[in-house]
């Protein structure tokens, strides 16, 4: 199995309300991705609605609910069309009617759903119009494991560790990460790396309007915590790095951090 792996990061901008127009733009951005010769793309947090849950409200259900079955039929042609790996998060419909998820849809090459993940840490007005998730799943690819957080699930230490406990080898944490948490944004990924020593991708959305500024400034982090890759702040742009997964296991031999963990005196964690 090969353990190089070329990630794709779309940082764009969505233009609130308008799922075709966002979904059409994100097949520009994918098809870029791919002449780069990437294996796996992520877009930004609810990118085919756009994120402003002050602005948009219940407009983010509607849309969401409407669109949900075009947005994934779409995004099932373009990964069977670029043959990547899709990470698409969008609002997700299950089997509740009228409830819906703030959820990261995972594509394989052939446009095949391999399944989502719904966010488990709702922030601020998304515990109004979601439904929170309670599992993590981890991705089977042809180049290794994923597992996805979404956005204020990568400040929560327990999220990564379960998902690293189930052997993820790449953590993707796509955004609407605002420009006043900046300085969490910049801590958190390159953290969640190194406690669990693992590749992580945060993919943070750009735009400002009604008083919300999105900034970008997505990045990639190596096991040891180090910055591979980060964008501008403030700029769409499509970028794809080159990691090794062999790393890891490298990694993974110089610190203990995993090898000397302690289970079983930890219970305090789950008492609360």
């Amino acid at each position: 199995m090969p353990r190089k792996v070329n990630i794709g990061i779309i940082q764009m901008e969505s233009k609130l309300g308008d799922v075709e127009a966002n979904l059409r733009k994100a097949e520009e951005y994918i098809k870029e991705a791919a002449s780069k010769h990437s294996d796996i793309v992520c877009l930004p947090e609810l990118f085919s609605t756009g994120y402003n849950l002050r602005y948009l409200g219940e407009k983010t259900n509607e849309l969401g609910l409407k669109y949900f079955h075009q947005s994934v039929d779409f995004l099932s042609q373009v990964a069977a069309k670029y043959k990547l790996y899709i990470i698409a998060p969008i609002a997700e419909k299950r089997e509740l009617e009228g409830v819906l998820y703030n959820s990261a849809l995972m594509f394989d090459r052939e446009g095949q759903l391999m399944g989502s993940y719904a966010k488990s840490h709702l922030w601020a007005l998304e515990r109004f119009y979601f439904k929170e998730g309670s599992h993590y799943p981890v991705f089977e690819t042809d180049f290794g494991k994923v597992g996805i957080g979404i956005c204020y699930d990568a400040g929560f230490p327990e999220v990564a560790r379960s998902l690293t406990l189930q052997g993820a080898d790449i953590l993707f944490f796509p955004s609407a990460w605002r420009i006043e948490d900046e300085d969490m944004w910049n801590l958190n990924l390159p953290q969640r790396a190194l406690e669990n020593l693992l590749f992580t991708v945060g993919v943070n959305a750009v735009g400002s309007s009604h008083d919300l500024h999105l900034f970008g400034k997505s990045k990639i982090c190596n096991p040891r915590g180090t910055i591979l890759t980060e964008c501008e702040i403030d700029e769409e742009i499509v970028q794809v790095t080159t990691i090794d997964l062999d790393d890891i296991a490298k990694f993974r031999t110089e610190i203990s951090y995993l090898r000397d963990r302690k289970p079983s005196i930890y219970q305090k964690l789950t008492e609360i």
